[in-house]
């Protein structure tokens, strides 16, 4: 039988689940939920649905299992908003970011040859966009959307892979600003947003964040230019393009030409620690500058942080960043906010390796939104269970063992001639006992 606490577990799971059955028609979807969760819960390997089915409780058909995730006609973004509604955490940095998903076919839906930023080259994927909230001590994964290439938007692939008409081309960055804009619609607490080049060296982003009042600290470019400091204007004269007849006496300058000429007294040592790792150290300057872009696009000059790092483990090596935060914010400050990515890759891998949200095999649009956004479900109720347990930080296979011990527990007291079966083994063992 299954200890209290196993049963406490047990419970808080049944619990966690029970305000998204509202986000389901009927009944048998909500059933479908429930086995869904426990099969990324599960201790597959590989998390396909039928290898997912065949550790559940009580499963049913293949087919019914399958027409949940790929045709029921439940919404996803109900689903996510209904996910930011109970998230017991409710303030943090805002992670933006992308992750690939390796295919070998070209069929699921937005599969193509193209960059995948953790293996920093091209190869045959899946794209998604996400967001995540991290708190410093958990990270949640609070929104995902696919990338779909132009490729994918042509009638014919729309009708394969059931890609709605109102799904039009959006790069990456305006991804990543939708799912800004559901986290703040949820009333989450954002402290400041953190991505990398692939989304700092967008003005556009930049200047949506600025404008939604967000700070920010991101990546950028090593030959990003700007002006080392506001740059003059002519009085009385307007803004126009470089090189014309309203600034006087400033030239832009790339970020790395700029770091390099700052003088040794600019560069301090900051100290950061990632998670329970040991501490990071590094070289940090940070000056006012004013991007070039802001010129060219005929945009106020408003100046902004260049966060500067170095390492001296590797000479010449530099890493920069933008930032809005105030010009009274101390260096430390930014150079530990820069450095708060981390945690998404560590959640990237925790999805992907415990909970295989990169193991979809189906070939839809709806399908793919489904499953990741059932993944996310599961995935917070572990991380509420590390932060139910704080002080005592558990690690992700941890809880994850745990989870699966209730979850087998589960599949046991459902079937009750399993119990009568282990009840007359004992017995039969203690009345005849192992000789050795």
């Amino acid at each position: 039988m299954l200890a209290k606490s196993e049963w406490a577990l047990l419970t808080r799971l049944t619990q966690w689940l029970e305000p998204f059955k509202a986000c389901f028609g009927h009944r048998a979807q909500q059933l479908s939920l429930r086995e869904y969760v426990h099969g990324l819960l599960s201790d597959s390997p590989r998390k396909s649905m039928q290898a997912m089915l065949a550790r559940v409780t009580e499963p049913r058909s293949y087919q019914a299992f399958q027409h949940f995730i790929t045709h029921a006609p439940w919404d996803a973004a109900v689903v996510w908003r209904r996910l930011l509604a109970v998230l017991p955490e409710r303030r943090g940095v805002l992670l933006l970011d992308d992750t690939a998903f390796l295919k070998q076919g070209r069929h699921s839906v937005g599969v193509t040859r193209q960059y995948a930023s953790a293996r920093h080259h091209v190869t045959n994927c899946q794209v998604a966009v996400t967001a995540a909230l991290w708190t410093r001590t958990r990270a949640w994964l609070v929104g995902a959307e696919l990338y779909l290439p132009e490729s994918w938007l042509t009638s014919a692939a729309r009708t394969g892979a059931r890609i709605p008409a109102a799904r039009q081309f959006s790069e990456k960055w305006r991804l990543a600003l939708l799912l800004v804009q559901r986290v703040r619609a949820a009333k989450l607490e954002i402290e400041a947003v953190v991505a990398d080049a692939g989304y700092g060296n967008v003005v556009a982003l930049r200047t949506a964040l600025d404008r939604a009042g967000l700070f920010y600290v991101m990546g950028i470019t090593s030959d990003t230019t700007v002006f080392d400091g506001v740059p003059s204007v002519r009085p009385g004269r307007s803004h126009r393009p470089p090189r014309g007849p309203g600034i006087v006496d400033t030239a832009e300058c790339a970020v790395r030409t700029l770091a390099e000429a700052l003088p040794p007294r600019a560069w301090r040592w900051v100290t950061w620690r990632n998670g329970r790792q040991d501490p990071w150290r590094a070289e940090f300057a940070a000056v006012r500058v004013v991007p070039f872009a802001l010129w060219r696009l005929h945009r106020r000059l408003d100046p902004c942080w260049l966060l500067c790092e170095r390492s001296r483990e590797h000479p010449g090596g530099f890493r920069f960043y933008f930032s809005h935060l105030p010009a009274t914010t101390p260096l430390a400050r930014l150079a530990r906010l820069a450095h708060q990515r981390w945690a998404i890759e560590q959640q990237y891998s925790d999805l992907k390796t415990e909970l295989g949200l990169d193991h979809f095999e189906g070939r839809t649009f709806p399908g793919w939104q489904h499953h990741l956004v059932l993944g996310a479900i599961a995935y917070a109720f572990l991380q509420s269970e590390r932060r139910r347990r704080a002080p005592v930080a558990l690690t992700f296979p941890q809880i994850h063992a745990l989870v699966q011990e209730i979850i087998t527990g589960f599949f046991i007291v459902s079937r009750p001639k399993y119990l009568t079966w282990f009840d007359a083994g004992r017995r039969y063992l203690d009345d005849h006992p192992l000789r050795i």
